[in-house]
């Protein structure tokens, strides 16, 4: 037995010395020539990046420190370069920027521990979650001017459910809007003013909505003077066109021409709101949304499964609810993955452009939202604006605001890092 034994394992090693004997030797020099060829094609292709890289941030600085002052900052657009500022933009973008946070993070985080931690058990409910985290990673994938085009649909114009927001008339839903019919005295018209020099005011009519139609100048008609600490009661006097205008200056400047076709006027409270959202900071905010909204659900739910599942186990075993584990054990193991992973999403959002363009386009602003349905502006459409000036002291004040929304930037990634080293810990 021991003696076939032996022969067989003769044969055997003979095979495998035959089979070794057939196999090339392995040509090191060969393999060391592509192992340096390619060692240098990956040190070259990331040196040429990093030196494009570094050409344009140089390029940059150089053209934009010297547009960066205290007036960049606290200034408005103007047609003058070295008066022109983005304080309007910066507002805006704080504004959109604010709002995108406070909707999207709650949402977000809610919808992933919906889809991690309570997985369905049925083939049903599991083909829906199938379906669902399918499109969710398909969609974290999308062009954002995408996002733009269906916001313009679904939060601008609401598909047409409560009107059009700019069309006069329309039947618009609101609330915390007072509107006025304006009235310019007839001394402010160069033809009646009889020689006489006298100063232009205006009187406010209240009305009680946007489609009613204008008033008509009547005697004894309820009127407004703004004197710049607000609404005071104003006598007015309602001149026959075709009749003699008054002569005497303070007369001329209290009356209204009977034939005068007023001007509709809004006062909006910080609270307004509409239906539909038209193109205000709330569209654009809720446009923001649907971009990172993806970004944020992978994020999370990829911090939630980092967590070890003894951590989940042992609260289950000492009588915790399955939410109560969530609340109590998970999501705080997590936070230091999902602040993380919200704080990149955010960074992509102050940049974001494509969308902003299609809800707001590009407008003069010179204001700073004062309301969720206020125009607005934002950095990189103030940006966009500027370089497209044929003017050189404009593109100059254009790269100080990259300058400016690239610190923003790198302040969202550091904060980032930040929370990684500094709270992330070791839970297994």
């Amino acid at each position: 037995m021991s003696k076939e034994k032996t022969e067989a394992d003769d044969i055997g090693d003979s095979g495998i010395a035959q089979r070794l004997a057939k196999v090339e030797p392995v040509d090191n020099r060969r393999r060391l020539r592509h192992d340096n060829a390619f060692r240098i094609l990956c040190v070259g292709i990331a040196t040429v990046s990093v030196l494009v890289l570094i050409a344009l941030l140089t390029s940059i600085i150089v053209q934009g420190i010297p547009s960066l002052s205290w007036v960049l900052l606290s200034g408005t657009p103007e047609p003058e370069p070295t008066e022109a500022g983005m304080f309007p933009a910066l507002m805006g973008t704080i504004w959109i920027c604010s709002l995108c946070a406070l909707i999207t993070l709650p949402v977000g985080v809610a919808t992933a521990v919906l889809l991690e931690e309570f997985k369905p058990r049925t083939k049903v409910a599991a083909w829906f979650y199938s379906v669902i985290q399918l499109n969710i990673s398909n969609l974290a994938g999308v062009p954002s001017v995408v996002y733009g085009i269906l916001g313009l649909t679904a939060f601008v114009s609401m598909f047409s459910l409560f009107g059009n927001a700019k069309q006069p008339g329309a039947a618009v839903w609101e609330v915390g809007a007072t509107y006025y019919d304006q009235f310019s005295n007839v001394g402010s018209d160069p033809f009646l003013t009889m020689g006489q020099e006298v100063d232009e005011r205006y009187f406010l009519v209240p009305v009680e909505k946007r489609s009613d139609d204008p008033t008509v100048p009547t005697e004894g008609m309820v009127a407004f003077e703004n004197r710049g600490d607000g609404l005071v009661p104003a006598e007015v006097h309602v001149v026959d066109a075709m009749a003699e205008m008054p002569t005497d200056p303070e007369a001329l400047a209290t009356s209204i021409d009977s034939l005068a076709v007023p001007g509709r006027i809004s006062e909006k409270a910080w609270y307004y709101f509409q239906l539909p959202f038209g193109r205000g900071v709330l569209a654009g905010a809720l446009t923001l949304m649907l971009v990172i909204l993806p970004v944020i659900i992978i994020s999370t739910q990829e911090a939630l499964r980092a967590v070890p599942s003894s951590l989940r186990d042992g609260a289950l075993g000492i009588g915790a609810t399955p939410w109560q584990v969530v609340w109590n054990v998970t999501l705080p193991s997590a936070i230091p993955g999902i602040m993380t992973g919200s704080i990149l999403a955010m960074s992509r959002a102050v940049g974001e452009t494509a969308p902003i363009l299609i809800i707001a386009g590009i407008v003069y602003i010179r204001n700073a939202p004062q309301h969720l349905m206020d125009s607005y502006t934002v950095m990189p459409l103030q940006i966009y604006n500027w370089t497209s000036r044929p003017q050189d002291e404009f593109h100059s004040l254009a790269a100080g605001g990259i300058i400016i929304l690239l610190g923003i930037l790198l302040s969202f990634n550091a904060i980032a890092v930040m929370i990684r080293h500094r709270m992330q810990k070791p839970l297994s």
